[in-house]
């Protein structure tokens, strides 16, 4: 009797976490996330466009404290003359959660 009832207790924990989908499944990846914002309209990755690449920008702040924070900030509220004469518009469409997942995904691309 007990076999049976662990069996069963198993295999509801096992269809619970199988019909759930995963915090990775539902949140875009960084390069996902970038392109359905459309950031890469004016950033590539490895390349500047009508902004620098986003290696750039991660190489500028890699040793800056706090630096996705203050990239997130950057994202959602924009900046002029940072990185040019051509400013980031600010993407207040972007949640706070968003805009950090951004920013730490942009970090890593640090060469």
């Amino acid at each position: 009797m007990k076999t049976r009832m662990y069996g069963a207790w198993a295999l509801a924990c096992a269809l619970a976490l199988t019909a759930a989908p995963s915090f990775a499944q539902t949140t875009p990846t960084g390069l996902a996330l970038a392109r359905q914002e459309n950031c890469t309209s004016c950033h590539a990755v490895n390349r500047p466009l009508m902004g620098p690449s986003l290696q750039d920008v991660a190489a500028r702040y890699a040793s800056m404290p706090d630096a996705a924070k203050y990239l997130a900030h950057k994202i959602t509220e924009g900046s002029s003359g940072v990185w040019g004469v051509v400013p980031m518009p600010a993407n207040t469409q972007l949640t706070p959660d968003e805009a950090n997942t951004l920013a730490k995904w942009i970090l890593t691309l640090n060469r």
